[in-house]
């Protein structure tokens, strides 16, 4: 795979971008659609004179063939509009469906995929590819997953969904499962860890969370609040282990802070491994990082996955479980070697 390097990247000259998106039968209104009618729902904060204007110096393709702001559209077509000089970084734009009712789906997003816009992909998200690539041209995140971090997340289908399921996320999600790759192989099976969790006003890296020591001046951590994590060992393979780990609050960065606290920190981890050295490094190089760099971390990304959601969409309904599959069985397959990047 080639490197990802995360420091913004100065826009090559000639750089242009297609902006892709499929049209789908519940997204045509008019008995003739046009380029510019389907746009419209993409791009409402636009009034109509302000979208003729932005579409006019746009290469606009219908199915590869060369189209204009009021060329008809059907369902099923794919409607590209190319951005010029506009780059975006390379990533796996590989979402999944998993399960979906009338106002909720749950997709598996791929590690290093941002959920919405970044200063380094403004369109290539995942909130931005649902609403390119499926009928949901509104869809909203209810929950967030760092980029990193791959597995299941929560979409509402449009604002009337998000409004109604975001003020209820604690009681529609009754319990959140992620696995995690360790270094590390730990002398327990369970262990569960309840501890406050606060940021420090003399980190070197200020989104840095950390377990409160009672034995340190207590206004150095910024509003700590507890947080609590049951921890299973699923399978140890040589310094490697996998773990499950159960959320019972919601704090950030919770596993990864928990799990470096324990001495098992997660593999890829630039921030809770190797005291940070990687995530500094990384900010302070236009290159990226190495492949030695890699080789070190273990991964290229930390190796944090959620793998079950429980919804209870109702008093009446029954629990329903979601999973998404976990790591492969072989932890080895999992890391970094020096040919995974060219």
């Amino acid at each position: 795979m080639p490197t990802i390097s995360y420091p913004l990247i100065a826009l090559p000259e000639g750089t242009n971008f297609d902006l892709c998106y499929q049209i789908f039968a519940e997204q045509l209104f008019a008995t003739q659609s046009t380029v510019s009618d389907f746009m419209q729902l993409h791009l409402p904060l636009l009034g109509s004179a302000e979208l003729q204007q932005w579409l006019a110096d746009k290469s606009i393709r219908l199915d590869g063939v060369n189209a204009t702001a009021q060329s008809p559209v059907s369902a099923g077509q794919t409607l590209c509009i190319e951005l010029k000089q506009h780059f975006e970084q390379q990533v796996n734009c590989q979402w999944q469906l998993i399960w979906e009712n009338a106002e909720i789906m749950a997709l598996y997003k791929p590690q290093l995929l941002a959920v919405s816009r970044t200063t380094r992909n403004l369109h290539n998200t995942l909130v931005g590819l649902v609403r390119r690539q499926s009928p949901y041209h509104n869809a909203q995140l209810l929950h967030r997953l760092d980029i990193e971090t791959s597995g299941l997340i929560l979409l509402a289908k449009d604002s009337q969904a998000d409004k109604k399921w975001k003020p209820q996320l604690q009681q529609l999600i009754t319990t959140k499962i992620y696995h995690a790759i360790v270094k590390g192989v730990p002398s327990w099976q369970q262990y569960d860890c309840e501890t406050e969790l606060a940021e420090r006003l003399d980190s070197e890296i200020r989104c840095k969370m950390y377990v409160v020591d009672d034995c340190q001046d207590r206004a150095q951590y910024r509003k700590p609040k507890q947080a609590r994590t049951l921890f299973k060992v699923l399978k140890s393979q040589g310094d490697y282990s996998l773990i499950q780990c159960q959320l019972f609050t919601g704090r950030k960065h919770q596993i990864r802070a928990h799990l470096a606290y324990l001495g098992l920190p997660i593999v890829g981890d630039k921030i809770y491994s190797h005291q940070g050295h990687y995530f500094l490094k990384r900010l302070a190089s236009t290159a990226g990082l190495s492949p030695q760099d890699y080789l070190e971390l273990g991964a290229q990304n930390h190796l944090l996955r959620a793998v079950q959601l429980n919804l209870q969409l109702s008093d009446e309904a029954q629990p329903l479980q979601i999973e998404c599959p976990s790591f492969d069985p072989d932890i080895a397959k999992e890391l970094y070697v020096a040919s995974d990047i060219a």
